[in-house]
């Protein structure tokens, strides 16, 4: 599956399960976005919300998730998914493919521009 292939079918949690799944939490509900396996570390995968907004997740080396929307507010084209990852000073960060700015994984702040920023989504391997 492609890096850019949106994912994120809406399916029950606590359903039995063998394998391990990647969830985001959506107002009060987790929502199973894809299986753990189809997640690269280092490369990012986009994911459609139910509102249709879409959310891009990423795994780093160490095996810890992020979601981040996907849209990048500099340019409106969903593409962060596609981004580099990085690190500042210690913190995850991934850049956008356009033009370059950097994208707190754990925040969402831009650290190129202190007064832009994206929303972040709690994840979990589940």
């Amino acid at each position: 599956m492609s890096g850019s292939t949106p994912v994120g079918i809406p399916s029950p949690v606590g359903t039995p399960s063998t394998s391990v799944s990647i969830q985001l939490r959506l107002e009060e509900d987790w929502l199973e976005i894809c299986d753990r396996t189809q997640l690269v570390p280092g490369r990012g995968l986009a994911a459609l919300l139910p509102d249709g907004r879409q959310a891009a997740l990423f795994l780093d080396r160490e095996g810890r998730a992020y979601a981040i929307d996907n849209r990048d507010p500099f340019t409106g084209a969903a593409v962060l998914s596609r981004g580099l990852l990085g690190t500042e000073q210690g913190r995850p960060f991934v850049a956008s493919p356009l033009l370059k700015q950097r994208f707190d994984l754990e925040t969402g702040r831009c650290l190129d521009d202190d007064e832009v920023s994206v929303a972040v989504h709690p994840v979990r391997v589940a």
